[in-house]
């Protein structure tokens, strides 16, 4: 198994794309990595699928407890909402860019990009996402490309449900290889201001 004894983050709060947790994660599991689900949520986070409630999922360590130290990667699912909280959180954001300051790898689908803008690590990096952010992508200095997977520097992203195959098998392979060198440029402020999403569940 080719992630044997390696820790996975996957971070994610209510109103990620179910599909887009579900699958990565057991992909992540099938190749031996212990996979945590983290959140700013303390007990339980509301999947969705598309517009409509899907399952809860139990969140294993609550965000303020998390330490990106003692993870070897770390996996961000799309939906709307999610990226859209964890994008508001500044310690989701420090969570976030500790993986990219140490040289680990990240994985970002769908709209789970936004986050890492708000991080400030995308300028001069290759990537996919969502259609409807690649502007937002191009504002924050990434260069956005039209791809089911993109592999830069040990990040690796993806479009949409539909690319999950292929995100996987690129995804397992950058978190074996593992630790590079530190992937943040020196500028690490947000770039662009995004209006929040309001939630679509009572």
């Amino acid at each position: 198994m080719k992630l044997l004894n390696k820790s996975i983050a996957l971070l994610a709060a209510d109103g990620f794309e179910q599909v887009e947790l579900e699958g990565p994660k057991k992909a992540l599991e099938e190749e031996g990595a212990t996979v945590s689900i983290v959140s700013p949520c303390a007990r339980k986070i509301q999947g969705m699928h598309h517009a409509d409630k899907g399952d809860q999922f139990d969140v294993d360590i609550p965000l303020d407890h998390a330490n990106a130290g003692e993870f070897d990667a770390l996996m961000i699912p799309g939906g709307l909402m999610n990226p859209d909280t964890l994008r508001s959180n500044s310690r989701a954001i420090d969570f976030t860019r500790a993986f990219f300051q140490s040289g680990k790898p990240v994985a970002a689908i769908c709209h789970a990009p936004w986050v890492l803008i708000d991080a400030g690590v995308l300028p001069g990096r290759k990537l996919t996402s969502w259609p409807a952010i690649q502007t937002d992508v191009r504002n924050a200095g990434g260069t956005w490309v039209d791809e089911e997977v993109v592999v830069d520097n040990g990040l690796v992203t993806s479009r949409k449900p539909d690319d999950i195959p292929a995100f996987n098998r690129k995804m397992i392979g950058a978190f074996a290889e593992g630790i590079r060198s530190p992937q943040v440029p020196a500028h690490t402020a947000a770039t662009v201001l995004l209006t929040p999403i309001p939630p679509i569940w009572p």
